[in-house]
């Protein structure tokens, strides 16, 4: 894993591409494996596409590329130039392997909700797609980041998770264990996107969004210290651990998404 500063990451140069007599280069910082992010960088004006979407580049060329629990191994994307001439790309991505994790104790209508609680689910699930559509130019991504709370990891991205015997869908983040009460802080500088107060699942739930399609979650708190629409600075404040929606005990939730893609938050932070 890489764990530094984004001008410290290992450098993977992919190649130079000459349409025209010119030069383009294009690098890739951060993890080449499932779940993982990059941050990529290409030569100003040029254009990227990645699975039919186009992908924002800022001024300065940088650009994110997220890969799925069970992404294929083989990631492709096009590059379209200034000319209208395209180049297509691909590089390799390791698979990880997923164990299966054991929860008992559960209220059994948050395995089995009632017809009743699965519309007041659909409704919820609104709230997220529409904060995880946001494509802010901002790049509060290109930030080392940091760890939101200390404590220990008691839950771990893609495992399968087994719910009071029942097998449920993957575990989509990393969980962090710390008495009620203690203090989660931003990992990075972002946008408040979501502030709800009382979800099903989630309980007291807030997201923020670090630009370019790149949100954090942040589930089961006790409270929230921040306001929708607010800008946090890495290291404020944005509320206090709980085990609020669905939990057996005090812990933090800490997703990661770019856009509908599920990352491992994991990967971004120091060892």
């Amino acid at each position: 894993m890489k764990k530094t500063l984004l001008l410290g990451f290992s450098l993977i140069f992919i190649g130079f591409i000459a349409p025209r007599g010119m030069a383009y280069e294009v690098d890739f910082f951060g993890d080449k494996i499932q779940g993982g992010l990059v941050i990529g960088k290409v030569t100003p004006g040029v254009s990227v596409i990645y699975k039919g979407k186009r992908v924002r580049v800022s001024e300065q060329g940088y650009f994110l590329l997220g890969f799925d629990r069970d992404e294929p191994q083989t990631v492709s994307y096009t590059l379209e130039f200034p000319d209208s001439s395209v180049e297509k790309k691909s590089f390799q991505i390791t698979k990880r392997t997923y164990e299966e994790e054991f929860i008992i104790g559960l209220a059994s209508n948050k395995v089995e909700p009632s017809q009743e609680e699965l519309k007041r689910i659909q409704k919820e699930q609104v709230y997220f797609d529409h904060a995880r559509q946001i494509d802010d130019p901002r790049a509060d991504f290109l930030q080392t980041f940091i760890w939101p709370l200390e404590g220990r990891v008691s839950g771990v991205y893609g495992s399968q998770r087994i719910l009071n015997g029942v097998p449920k869908r993957p575990h989509y983040g990393l969980d962090i264990a710390a008495p009620e009460g203690a203090q989660i802080r931003a990992p990075a500088g972002g946008l408040v996107t979501l502030n709800q107060p009382d979800l099903f699942y989630t309980g007291v739930t807030v997201m923020l969004d670090h630009g370019h399609g790149l949100s954090t979650l942040y589930i089961h708190m006790s409270r929230s210290a921040v306001k929708l629409g607010q800008h946090v600075k890495q290291g404020d404040v944005i509320g206090a651990v709980g085990k609020t929606g669905r939990a057996t005990g005090p812990h933090l939730h800490w997703g990661m998404s770019l856009f509908g893609t599920r990352l491992d938050p994991r990967l971004m932070l120091p060892d």
